[in-house]
């Protein structure tokens, strides 16, 4: 089984590309794990429509029909970290090659993009900044695969 993460980027901050090496560091003792950064369109805010959709375009081209594919999306499904986990090893034991999470950019993603995704996932209901949601992405990830293998992590 692999994971990938895709996310479209602006920029790149020391603190994130510091969190993102150590859950991706943390995940990769469990699968075969990989972070794709696509860079972002640049424009400004009124080509939002152009910006979204070639972003979802270059996510597309990444996706694989088997893949199954995780959106995060505020208007998405919430899950608490239990269930999050038990949903995490339903997906590896579905069959498919890979599990694809997907951080859209600033202005969200296309409505292609919306339906090709097999679960659309809400990390909250607050709009967060790319960098904040991949991290909480990685860490819910790694937090899945300590709770399914019984490792000290997770306090509840």
């Amino acid at each position: 089984m692999r994971l990938k993460c895709l996310s479209v980027q602006s920029s790149k901050e020391s603190w994130f590309l510091d969190a993102q090496r150590h859950f991706a560091k943390k995940i990769e003792g469990f699968c075969a794990f990989e972070v794709i950064s696509l860079k972002a369109k640049s424009g400004d805010r009124k080509q939002r429509d152009y910006k979204k959709d070639k972003e979802s375009a270059q996510i597309l081209d990444k996706i694989k029909p088997n893949h199954f594919v995780v959106l995060c999306d505020e208007r998405g499904q919430s899950f608490d970290s239990q269930k999050f986990s038990k949903k995490l090893v339903s997906w590896i034991e579905s069959g498919h090659s890979e599990i694809v999470f997907v951080v859209g950019g600033a202005y969200g993603v296309s409505q292609e993009l919306r339906e090709r995704a097999n679960v659309v996932w809400s990390l909250s209901e607050m709009v967060m900044n790319h960098h904040v949601a991949q991290v909480v992405v990685l860490e819910q990830i790694y937090r899945g695969f300590a709770i399914w293998k019984g490792i000290p992590y997770h306090n509840e």
